[in-house]
């Protein structure tokens, strides 16, 4: 075991994010689907938008997924690469 578990820190907020099952969903989409914008995922997660909004405000703080946008609307992708892997391996999908 080691004594500097700061080195771990980065990887635990990552996995303090993830650990909730609309974000989990969102990102899981995301993965399948490429990119899509906030009116798409609240009628998939039949949510308010303000909630969605909330929680990909926390997945793009967290370096997860980015936007970008299109005219008024803001298309988001998950930008982070060893998401995909978790993601598969937490849902068995590997």
């Amino acid at each position: 075991m080691e004594s500097n578990y700061k080195k771990y820190n980065e990887v635990s907020e990552l996995l303090k994010v993830l650990a909730h099952p609309v974000r989990l969903c969102i990102v899981r989409g995301l993965l399948k689907k490429g990119n899509c914008n906030v009116t798409y995922m609240q009628e998939c997660l039949d949510m308010p938008q303000s909630t969605v909004s909330q929680h990909l405000q926390k997945l793009r703080a967290a370096g997860i997924i980015e936007g970008e946008r299109n005219g008024l609307e803001i298309n988001y992708k998950v930008c982070d690469d060893r998401v995909e892997s978790l993601i598969k391996v937490l849902l068995g999908e590997e």
